[in-house]
């Protein structure tokens, strides 16, 4: 059964930098798409980017558009997502999921069909 893991997180303060993974073990990535989410205590988990199964397609929520960017090595069976000048307001566990969509050229951050969610790993920002 899919099952991803996340991993990067961390405590830095408004403006730093992170680097969130998300693998798959025994499993090849290469034919989902993978979308990062995000949920913060007591809000509902929000759709943060996603990368279709080809590569050629993001997506990007507008809270986090051009500071967040969503890439996959196919080689290493790995997803990242690059987070700069973080917020606040971007404090939250971070979690990535699969959807089956093989040689797509387009993904969406919608929840429901995504499958294989992680446990999360905590991006704390704060002063």
């Amino acid at each position: 059964q899919l099952q991803l893991v996340e991993s990067g997180g961390g405590l830095v303060q408004p403006g730093g930098s992170l680097r969130l993974s998300c693998a798959a073990p025994g499993f090849t990535l290469d034919y989902y798409d993978i979308g990062w989410f995000r949920q913060a205590p007591g809000k509902e988990r929000e759709g943060v980017s996603c990368i279709s199964s080809t590569g050629i397609a993001t997506n990007y929520a507008d809270s986090v558009k051009g500071r967040f960017t969503i890439s996959r090595d196919n080689v290493k069976n790995t997803v990242y997502l690059q987070l700069n000048s973080l917020k606040p307001e971007d404090t939250a566990v971070y979690y990535c999921a699969a959807d089956w969509r093989p040689y797509r050229d387009s993904c969406a951050l919608t929840i429901g069909t995504y499958n294989g969610w992680g446990q999360g790993t905590q991006v704390t920002v704060v002063s």
